[in-house]
């Protein structure tokens, strides 16, 4: 079977950009007559076939998606979200849409203000990237477009969400620390913040208790590193330590390491940290932390697919669909 020629393929022939093919095939204004011809001979000549499956041409389309990111995330500098974003933005590509950003201001969060994208009419469908408070959920899932939350969810079975499998890999990760002679381990993350974090936090509790160790006791190195909204605080350890951490991500890890190290202790000799999220940094001193690597392709490609279906009314069930993700193995954890 030959390769599947796409927009990009058509623009890079004829050294113009994804967005003037776009509109010379579906006939939109902003595009001359001639450019126009020689798109249409180009993909004619090439074997372009629309993409049915992947949208339907109908009058109105903008042939755009909206991706919806809360500014806190921006702001924390954290790279999951930037790197979860682009591969979402490569698969729309992918299937000739594009993908018009918004970043969600606080302000417009808490007083549920519509998307500028929303009712400007720029959009056929609409991707929410990371947790966003309760009102503002309310407020979009009743919009007039298609929307798929990514990388949390809500106790509605009338919407689609996207997450990774946060319970089962962090108590995988657990497991591990327990089975390296772990048992006084502490947990960093405030659970009241998203539901990833509260997920990954209980799979963390399930391994405690079926390996018998006192959660009373782990609970004094409970430690949160955000607000209940989700906006990042500075945390401070505390006197006495635990001889492991389980950190809600890697960033919070690689936070950890600095401030461990500042106390004058060494990850792993003194203390052993895992995280999520599989952020590829290291330390001064070398260190990798043991993570879960989650799989973004997967879920940037789930969410886009049923984005897709819902544009262009294919029925599907609406839930909540989990994508597993992979234990990744540094040195960030010492046997004791």
């Amino acid at each position: 079977m030959g390769k599947t020629i796409t927009m990009g393929d058509i623009a890079k022939k004829l050294n113009v950009s994804t967005v003037t093919v776009s509109k010379a095939l579906r006939d939109k204004e902003g595009v001359s007559e001639e450019i126009r011809t020689k798109i249409k001979e180009a993909a004619n000549s090439m074997g372009y076939r629309y993409n049915g499956a992947a949208k339907s041409f109908k009058d109105g389309s903008t042939c755009n998606i909206g991706i919806i990111i809360a500014e806190r995330y921006i702001e924390s500098g954290t790279s999951y979200y930037w790197q979860l974003y682009k591969k979402v933005t490569d698969y729309l590509m992918h299937l000739d849409y594009f993908a018009v950003f918004e970043i969600l201001k606080l302000d417009d969060e808490q007083k549920a203000t519509i998307p500028k994208i929303i009712y400007e009419g720029k959009v056929d469908g609409i991707i929410i990237l990371g947790q966003v408070n309760n009102d503002y959920y309310r407020l979009v899932k009743n919009l007039s477009v298609p929307i798929v939350f990514m990388d949390f969810y809500e106790k509605d079975t009338t919407q689609d969400f996207i997450v990774a499998d946060n319970f089962y890999s962090m108590y995988l990760l657990t497991n591990y620390l327990i089975e390296m002679g772990h048992k006084d381990i502490g947990f960093i993350g405030n659970i009241k913040a998203t539901s990833s974090i509260q997920d990954r936090f209980l799979g963390y509790i399930k391994a405690l208790i079926e390996n018998d160790i006192d959660i009373n006791k782990c609970m004094k190195w409970y430690i949160k590193d955000r607000k209940d909204s989700g906006e990042y605080t500075s945390f401070e350890l505390t006197d006495t330590l635990p001889t492991a951490f389980v950190c809600n991500c890697d960033d919070i890890g690689y936070e950890l390491i600095n401030k461990l190290e500042r106390k004058n202790y060494n990850v792993p000799e003194d203390i052993s940290i895992v995280g999520f999220d599989n952020i590829n940094n290291l330390t001064d001193s070398g260190v990798g932390i043991t993570t879960v690597e989650v799989d973004m392709k997967s879920m940037a490609q789930t969410a886009v697919d049923v984005l897709v279906k819902r544009i262009n009314n294919v029925k599907i069930k609406y839930g909540i669909k989990q994508v597993t993700g992979k234990i990744v193995y540094k040195n960030s954890v010492k046997k004791i």
